[in-house]
């Protein structure tokens, strides 16, 4: 399939997955609250649609974009089908110090807990980023993410032994599940910017994956400044994963399944996949988020609790389905 096509075909289906997060919900409007939310913005039923439904339905489709890129980029990088946006230990970084933030008493500070959860993952991708300029393998930089993520993730564990109190204690876990509710535009605008410097970076470092696809002998002979581009890609992914996890908490498989779901169609060529993995992520993540609200549950199931219990078995066929490939 042409990129092109692909690429029509995702965003398609991206747009019918935002209609359908506007119109559809736990309150339902009927067609005369739909004209009169279109007409005046500012009734009850416009309240609902534009200053409720549309920044959430924006959000999950911000932060599904970023993952499904980030993961396509790690994937790529990494030559690892199952590296995805927390592998590198950004994901537990930012986790981390939106947790601390939340302890220490920020979160009546409007935007501390985004603040402070994507500087704690620019820190760990800044890190992450010189270790990739300085080692070609990517075996030693899975083996630092996974020490960084399990770092992270017991200093986190520290912050719940030591919560001030049961409050905080449920703040904390609440936030580590992930959730776009209650996210508006200036919360979405504020993540832009990082986005959009990760997306570039990994657009940038996209020429080189292919190259690395044919072997690290074969990348050092192709001319290309392949310590940059790995640098690039680095920086980019954990760009994208932090805002991603500042914006929304931090969300599962989004980054692991949606490369996997337009491989096939993209071909081998991992910078061809970059496009399509972040329409598919962003339709992903929209899906879920929408389910996790038309649920009957009597308290709203967590976006991070959605996107696992959906996507471990989506995840698993997948897998299934490649295994009886690699037998043929």
């Amino acid at each position: 399939m042409s990129d092109l096509r692909l690429n029509l075909m995702l965003a398609f289906i991206l747009l019918l997955l935002l209609a359908a997060g506007l119109f559809l919900g736990e309150t339902a409007l009927s067609a005369a609250q739909l004209q009169q939310a279109f007409s005046y913005p500012n009734s009850g039923p416009g309240e609902i649609l534009w200053s409720i439904r549309a920044p959430r339905v924006a959000a999950a489709a911000v932060v599904g974009g970023a993952l499904g890129l980030a993961g396509a980029v790690l994937q790529g990088l990494l030559r690892n089908p199952l590296a995805d946006p927390g592998v590198l230990g950004v994901s537990a970084g930012a986790g981390l110090g939106a947790a601390l933030a939340i302890a220490l008493g920020l979160a009546a500070i409007p935007g501390a807990i985004e603040g402070a959860a994507l500087a704690a993952a620019l820190a760990t991708g800044l890190l992450l980023t010189l270790l990739a300029a300085r080692f070609r393998e990517p075996e030693t930089l899975i083996l630092f993410g996974v020490a960084l993520s399990a770092f992270g993730g017991a200093l986190t564990s520290l912050v719940f032994n030591f919560a001030p109190s049961p409050v905080t204690l449920a703040e904390v876990f609440s936030w580590l599940l992930g959730s776009v509710a209650n996210r508006d535009w200036g919360d979405i605008g504020r993540q832009l910017i990082p986005m959009g410097i990760g997306a570039g970076l990994c657009a940038y470092a996209g020429r080189g994956l292919v190259v690395l696809t044919l072997g690290e002998e074969t990348a050092a002979l192709s001319g290309l400044p392949m310590s940059r581009l790995r640098a690039a890609a680095v920086a980019g992914a954990s760009l994208l994963t932090g805002s991603a996890v500042a914006l929304a908490g931090i969300v599962g498989f989004v980054g692991l399944a949606a490369p996997h779901l337009v491989r096939a169609a993209a071909g081998a060529d991992p910078g061809r996949a970059l496009t399509p993995s972040a329409l598919a992520g962003a339709g992903l993540l929209v899906a879920a988020d929408l389910a996790a609200r038309i649920i009957p549950t009597d308290l709203e199931l967590k976006l991070g609790v959605v996107t696992a219990l959906f996507g471990a078995p989506l995840f698993a066929l997948i897998a299934w389905r490649a295994a009886r490939s690699w037998r043929r």
